[in-house]
């Protein structure tokens, strides 16, 4: 199966986990919602205000002719209302994490529970978890940004601007926004956010038939607090797949063998030397690269 289409099913197995988990899925609905609500109040006020900032953004044209001086003036209200979506889109996944952190973490424990095993999570206390994802959602927004800025400016561009820069600006939300979503289950592991971009990048393919589809899907209201739980389950197997562990049969009761470990008894994405994500751990064990 290509990446592509590896991703897509990780979306849809992420959906489909939480359909068949009810009260995970309504558990996984609550920051979305809260912040879907302040998500659309942002919005409304800037389409309501776009006309008055145009105006102030274009005061050379006052003395233009009427007609001229409205298509400017209506062109960079519809510019800026686009860009204040993109922005939307581009931050949603971030501050709906960043608001859910406890939701959302323990639905991701949840799903790796269901496909083998959860790997412990550092022992830190829900201030220093809620920092450290902030300052992660800080940088993986600049490096949208860096992105989101010249196609903001290309938009401006006949015909480029409405064909090729959607369709970029869709590829570029999707691998940030997976980048984003990933994140709980890859913090869990003590991956840093630029080793996970790494990782990510990596496997691009994968990564953007998970997030173009759901990138677009989020672009219609509402949707988003509807896909979001299912969206944090699909990331989380995107994560185990990226990070080749993938879903492993427990043993059979009885057996007498231990279960394998987060990263298995000898395939762990990082070499056999990893006996713990976190610390040296295990008899023999070396210290990891995130220890």
């Amino acid at each position: 199966m290509s990446d592509l289409a590896t991703g897509a099913r990780c979306l849809g197995k992420g959906q489909g986990w939480v359909a068949r988990n009810g009260r995970w899925y309504g558990f996984g609905l609550i920051p979305a919602a809260i912040a879907l609500v302040l998500y659309l109040a942002a919005l409304v006020a800037l389409g309501v205000y776009a006309g008055d900032i145009a105006q102030w953004a274009t005061p050379f044209a006052d003395d233009w002719g009427a007609a001229w001086r409205t298509a400017l003036r209506v062109s960079v209200g519809v510019v800026l209302f686009a860009g204040g979506l993109l922005l939307a889109v581009l931050t949603f996944t971030a501050v709906t994490l960043l608001i859910g952190d406890p939701f959302y973490e323990k639905l991701s424990e949840k799903v790796e529970e269901d496909e083998g095993g959860c790997p412990a999570g550092p022992d830190r206390p829900l201030w220093r978890e809620l920092w450290t994802s902030a300052c992660d959602s800080l940088y993986v927004l600049m490096w949208a940004l860096v992105f989101a800025i010249p196609l903001f400016l290309l938009g401006f561009v006949p015909f480029v601007g409405q064909t090729v820069v959607p369709v970029v600006g869709l590829c570029v939300s999707g691998f940030f926004l997976t980048v984003e979503l990933a994140s709980v289950a890859m913090q869990r592991r003590g991956l840093p956010v630029r080793e996970r971009m790494r990782v990510l990048r990596r496997r691009k393919a994968l990564v953007l038939g998970f997030g173009v589809p759901l990138a677009a899907a989020f672009l219609v209201p509402f949707v988003a607090v509807l896909l979001m739980p299912g969206a944090v389950a699909g990331a989380t197997l995107l994560a185990r797949d990226v990070l080749g562990e993938g879903t492993r049969p427990r043993p059979a009761p009885g057996a007498g063998t231990a279960a394998p470990g987060p990263y298995g008894p000898a395939t762990a994405p990082y070499g056999p030397q990893v006996a713990a994500p976190h610390g040296p751990g295990g008899p023999g064990g070396r210290p990891g690269p995130y220890a």
